[in-house]
């Protein structure tokens, strides 16, 4: 219970925190016109580096999963608004794993926003007047930007969403709850926190071996963000 509750308080931290970064009157930052641009770039170039996934049938969805609902350019405000409005009642339905891994998606959501708006400031100030971002751009802010602890910490997220999803898909009773909550939550107005948790299940149920794909996933971002810092010349793949 003590797990759970310091879970929840947790969630409720970083909930503050998302729609602070979010907000433009807080957050001027996300006026910056870099900011769109950055995060289509970002989600190109990752659908590059997870075309192996994508092109295997088994784990197309799981991958899939990824670009739209974890680690990408979508945004996550209605979604984590949901968990807002509804967080004593998860915190009273969801077993205390899953809700760990809802915590771990808002705080990657967090993380992600963060960089985001940190590498938009300095792209502002390295090419004002550009209009498209590219690969050596791209790497000289994101060696400016730094903290690769941070960074390091993102891709944890990464693979803890991932892999929370994972065991969740084996809890019994899990579906069950989904299936029936699918009424009420469109009633409430909480169809993006069920589409995702949906979404997941599906993808992840289809997926087999999870732990093989998350840690191919985490290598993968490591490499790129050791590349990155390290000034390699191509340290990931140039998006089309």
């Amino acid at each position: 219970m003590a797990r759970t509750t310091d879970t929840s308080r947790r969630m409720g931290c970083l909930l503050a925190r998302h729609q602070a970064l979010h907000d433009p009157e807080r957050e001027p930052r996300n006026r910056l016109r870099w900011l769109a641009e950055l995060r289509r770039w970002q989600a190109r170039r990752l659908e590059a580096s997870f075309d192996r996934f994508l092109r295997d049938p088994r784990r197309r969805p799981a991958a899939q999963f990824f670009l739209s609902d974890v680690y990408n350019d979508r945004d996550f405000s209605r979604r984590d608004a949901d968990i807002a409005r509804v967080l004593p009642m998860m915190q009273k339905l969801l077993p205390g794993p899953l809700l760990g891994t809802v915590a771990d998606a808002i705080e990657l959501g967090v993380l992600t926003q963060a960089f985001d708006l940190r590498m938009a400031q300095c792209l502002h100030r390295l090419a004002p007047r550009r209009q498209r971002l590219d690969r050596a751009l791209y790497a000289q802010a994101y060696r400016e930007c730094g903290l690769p602890r941070l960074r390091a910490r993102q891709i944890d997220l990464i693979g803890g969403v991932g892999l929370g999803l994972g065991r969740a898909v084996r809890m019994p009773g899990i579906r069950t709850l989904l299936k029936f909550s699918r009424g009420p939550a469109r009633a409430a107005g909480l169809s993006e926190l069920q589409g995702f948790l949906e979404r997941g299940f599906v993808a992840f149920g289809e997926l087999g071996d999870v732990r093989e794909f998350i840690a191919e996933i985490e290598l993968d971002e490591r490499t790129v963000s050791e590349r990155l810092f390290a000034g390699h010349p191509a340290p990931c793949p140039e998006p089309d």
